[in-house]
């Protein structure tokens, strides 16, 4: 049987809450939808689950580290404000709804409240553990079954497939070179008979 250890925490809440959604005496309040979870925040919670998210969470955080109370889970969930150009500063979340889930989960027998031992604060009783132990075991069995499939995909043999007979390429045949063209000879044109001069009438005279 797996435990909480073994799986994936962000994936135990979310499975968790639908869990605990199914409980009669865990049910947010009225001034749910419109409060901030810490003076830290900026803005409300997106989810409208959010509540049942943060039980599931708080009870996995008891499992592991309980005793615990509600000083110690507000620094758990506190954190970094803003505070525009001066430096960030850590802020504790709030105590009201972190009190109020704890008192949720001891009325529906999750949790316990552990007054005999040095460290104060709540336990998870047996039926908080097995709820988280089945989610956890569920999921681990989900996982391994994953596992086993895709392992078996890659043990099977693949057919390899019937080398060809690879075939000889032939060395490119040469192109014959371009065999230089002659220029035909240029024929010499016969050179223009000179014009014959025509004597003029004055030069007739002067013969005679």
């Amino acid at each position: 049987m797996a435990s909480v250890y073994d799986v994936n925490q962000g994936e135990l809440v979310e499975k968790a809450a639908e869990e605990l959604k199914k409980v009669a005496e865990i049910k947010p309040p009225e001034w749910s939808s419109f409060v901030k979870t810490g003076t830290h925040k900026e803005r409300t919670p997106i989810s409208k689950d959010w509540w049942y998210f943060r039980a599931a969470s708080v009870l996995r955080i008891v499992y592991r580290l309980g005793p615990i109370g509600v000083s110690k889970l507000r620094t758990k969930y506190g954190g970094k404000k803003n505070r525009g150009v001066k430096p960030g500063k850590f802020y504790k979340s709030s105590g009201s709804i972190l009190r109020k889930i704890l008192q949720q989960l001891e009325k529906s027998g999750f949790l316990k409240n552990e007054l005999k031992s040095k460290r104060k604060g709540r336990l998870i009783t047996e039926k908080g553990k097995s709820l988280l132990d089945k989610i956890a075991t569920q999921m681990f069995k989900g996982v391994k079954v994953k596992k086993t499939a895709e392992q078996a995909v890659k043990k099977e043999p693949q057919k390899k497939e019937e080398a060809k007979p690879k075939e000889k390429k032939e060395a490119p045949k040469e192109k014959p070179k371009a065999e230089a063209k002659e220029k035909p000879k240029e024929e010499k044109k016969p050179e223009a008979k000179k014009a014959e001069k025509v004597p003029t009438s004055h030069e007739l005279a002067k013969k005679k």
